[in-house]
């Protein structure tokens, strides 16, 4: 016992303090280094610096504005409810953020999410609930489960349809998915037709389901919902994918070379179909959390989740062209959005000013991606 103690490998809190250390004296160095230079690489060095982190310093100076309007911008409360719909957008930024790292995305992530959401909510209505959606099916916990199993099989299919158009016949992720994209909207507006629901939303979800995801306790009067820790969970299971397994050192090294990779031994295609599925699973995780979240179903739930996800991941660090990601900087990435949106809200702007926000925060992150790129070229 006390040599696990002591041992710097088997104690956690040491190595954090070693990596802290480390940390800390990098940064010394690289100070000092600093000082030495002349005037004019100083200055070109602190133009380079503010370049690289334009996005990130806009975003403090608008987050520093809002906080003097109106200082209960960043109260506790107000910073579990962001935390709460980060949380709900994560899941599927994750999915995202391994595909980008491939060079490609995914449009179809916000409708495949939605048609998902719908099946979980007609498997899940309470019984005796007015235009039930299938009269017939009785409510029990069991179901909870098999919705969640089918919305995992859902999106985890077309997940790896999406891969296997995109590494089969080497078609661009963005046209695969875009089509895909518009199949599961006809595919969502046909479901929700189905039985006695006549297309109207999806609602009178049962109480033990919505208890399961959107319950919780209280810290200082506020609600703490249960999928908040059920999303940490799979963020945790993702960083493990990602820095610790084959899988995620192949989708590395596709995302940077894919010629390379294969000449190495890494099967390409396996890898992008697999990248792919793992996001479609994904996405119906999420799609089981946001069907209790939102409550009320219907051909809208989704839209334009994708491009929430798109940009969290372009913020975050993770680049278009290919190869680089963090899942801190993804969940960075998502926390400063839903900062952004929360932001607006507070200053009381119009949906359509928040949407435009949005373009221009993927224009500006993407720019500085892209300045990165040519730098390092």
């Amino acid at each position: 016992m006390e040599q696990n103690l002591q041992g710097g490998g088997k104690n956690p809190l040491k190595k954090l303090g070693n990596k802290w250390s480390t940390f800390m004296e990098d940064t010394r160095t690289r100070w000092h280094g600093f000082l030495r230079l002349s005037p004019r690489e100083k200055g070109k060095r602190a133009l380079g610096w503010l370049g690289d982190n334009a996005l990130y310093l806009l975003i403090l100076v608008f987050v520093l504005g809002v906080f003097f309007y109106n200082s209960s911008f960043l109260s506790f409360g107000s910073i579990v409810n962001i935390l709460m719909q980060s949380a709900s957008r994560l899941l599927m930024a994750l999915g995202v953020a391994g595909i980008i790292v491939l060079t490609g995305t995914d449009l179809s992530a916000g409708r495949c999410l939605g048609l998902c959401a719908c099946i979980c909510a007609s498997l899940l209505q309470a019984n005796g609930v007015a235009n039930k959606m299938f009269s017939r099916l009785t409510f029990s916990p069991a179901l909870i489960l098999l919705a969640l199993l089918v919305s995992l099989l859902v999106g985890g299919a077309v997940g790896a349809c999406n891969g296997f158009m995109v590494s089969r016949f080497k078609l661009h992720p963005f046209i695969v998915t875009l089509g895909t994209q518009l199949i599961l909207y006809g595919a969502v507006m046909w479901y929700v037709s189905l039985g006695q629901n006549n297309s109207a939303p999806i609602a009178g979800l049962a109480p033990a389901y919505t208890r399961l995801v959107t319950g919780g306790f209280r810290i200082l009067g506020v609600q703490i919902p249960n999928y908040l820790w059920i999303v940490l969970g799979v963020t945790v299971l993702m960083w493990v994918v990602w820095n610790k397994t084959v899988l995620g050192k192949n989708m590395f090294a596709v995302g940077t070379n894919p010629e390379a990779a294969a000449v190495c031994g890494v099967n390409v295609s396996r890898t992008i179909v697999t990248v792919f599925f793992l996001a479609g699973l994904l996405y119906g995780a999420s799609a089981f959390v946001e069907c209790a979240r939102v409550a009320s179903n219907s051909t809208a739930t989704g839209v334009n989740y994708e491009l929430d996800a798109i940009a969290a991941c372009v913020i975050g660090g993770v680049s278009f062209m290919g190869g680089i990601g963090k899942i801190s900087g993804v969940v960075l990435g998502v926390f400063l959005l839903q900062l952004v949106n929360a932001g607006l809200v507070f200053l009381n702007f119009e949906p359509a000013v928040m949407t435009v926000v949005k373009g221009a925060i993927i224009l500006i992150a993407c720019a500085i991606d892209m300045r990165k790129y040519i730098a390092k070229r």
